[in-house]
């Protein structure tokens, strides 16, 4: 980023508490799941057991389960209806590997269901996509060429669409995580004195996201700040 007015940009106090924000929601998810990856479900059931049966059980037995390569990289694609789970999740029979299937199948059921926000959040997704890399060639050439400062409302506008997105994707995240534990406990996945695990584990994953709106808005707002300082 370009700062006319010296190396240091004063606006970048308003990211401070979000980028801490970040580190501590990264830092917890990963503490977690590593803690509970360690946790062996009383079941015995593995990852994709426990997708395999809920989807089955909610007439879904046309959405495939494929492996992920890496860590934390389960998600479900809604456009090729497919629900991609990590190998430590597909194989493992830990606390954490069932509640982050249970989480992913969670997204399956809203598709499949036409849940509202998912619906939004799809909708939204090419143009956040596109709005969050195109924002920063309208900004920084509203920053060089201040005769052209409207470009910077441009660029503000596409960024808000990335904004908008981490806000739709809220209660997307929060209503599959609250899909997975009754899900986990209406077919058996879990005992009660394993609920506490799971609930702490899909506490974690959706600070993460908590984190990541945080982050959009106060670089929104810093980004106006910039804008409005140059006038």
């Amino acid at each position: 980023m370009f700062y006319p007015y010296g190396l240091f940009d004063p606006t970048m106090i308003v990211l401070i508490p979000a980028i801490i924000f970040t580190m501590y929601a990264q830092g917890k998810v990963k503490s977690t799941f590593a803690k509970y990856l360690r946790v062996p479900a009383r079941r015995g059931f593995t990852g994709v057991q426990v997708a395999r049966a809920i989807l089955d059980k909610n007439g879904l037995q046309d959405v495939p389960i494929e492996t992920s390569p890496g860590s934390l990289t389960d998600h479900y694609d809604p456009r090729k209806r497919v629900l991609r789970l990590s190998g430590e999740v597909y194989q493992g029979n830990s606390i954490a590997s069932v509640s982050v299937a249970a989480h992913e199948v969670g997204h399956a059921i809203q598709h499949a269901n036409g849940y509202v926000p998912l619906s939004l959040r799809n909708v939204i997704f090419p143009v956040a996509s596109f709005g969050s890399s195109a924002a920063w060639f309208f900004i920084i050439g509203g920053l060089l060429i201040p005769s052209m400062a409207g470009l910077m409302d441009i660029g503000i506008l596409l960024f808000g669409a990335a904004v908008a997105f981490q806000v739709v994707t809220l209660p997307v995240e929060f209503n599959a995580s609250s899909r997975a534990l009754t899900l986990l406990d209406a077919h058996g996945f879990i005992v009660d004195e394993e609920r506490k695990g799971v609930q702490k584990v899909l506490r974690a994953a959706a600070l993460t996201y908590v984190a990541a709106m945080a982050s959009a808005i106060a670089q929104m707002l810093r980004l106006i700040l910039i804008r409005n300082r140059r006038r």
